[in-house]
């Protein structure tokens, strides 16, 4: 190994931006469910995650992936509010499921689900709020990702993404 690649191994960091979104996402998932940092709401079981949707989601892990989610999106949209973060979690709704005549319209995703699982972030301590702007992401949740993206910058075997290693 050359100089210069140990220094750069040394001082560089990994941060959420030098891993792939789902793979960060299903780590911190992982991380946050050995925690204990989110739990799923009673309510959850009969919850739909926004007007498009006809039925609850059935992923066993659903709550842990969104809340996970929900962490990296505000620390990379940061400050960032529920209404936005609706947005982002909305759909597309057509007419009935039997007949698709109308044009597609957006809607927008579940409120309470969101407002609940960043509330549940905030009580971990790796989310924030900003009065009137919004969520903003804490160092504690900062650092959290970092680490899991050191880790699984690690554990991925992928040439393209060995620039960052």
């Amino acid at each position: 190994m050359r100089l210069n690649d140990a220094i750069r191994k040394v001082t560089a960091m990994t941060t959420l931006y030098d891993v792939p979104a789902t793979d960060l996402v299903d780590a911190v998932a992982e991380r946050l469910a050995d925690e204990g940092a989110v739990s799923e709401p009673d309510w959850f079981e009969f919850a739909k995650t926004g007007v498009s949707r006809e039925l609850p989601p059935e992923q066993e892990d659903f709550w842990r992936r969104r809340a996970a989610s929900l962490l990296r999106k505000v620390a990379v949209d940061s400050p960032v509010g529920v209404g936005s973060l609706r947005t982002t979690y909305g759909g597309a709704k057509q007419g009935s499921n039997r007949y698709r005549v109308r044009p597609e319209k957006s809607t927008d995703g579940s409120g309470k689900i969101i407002r609940t699982a960043l509330q549940q972030l905030e009580d971990a301590g790796y989310v924030q709020t900003a009065e009137g702007e919004g969520r903003r992401i804490t160092p504690a949740g900062e650092s959290l990702l970092d680490e899991v993206a050191d880790e699984v910058l690690e554990d991925l075997d992928r040439p393209e993404l060995e620039r960052y290693a």
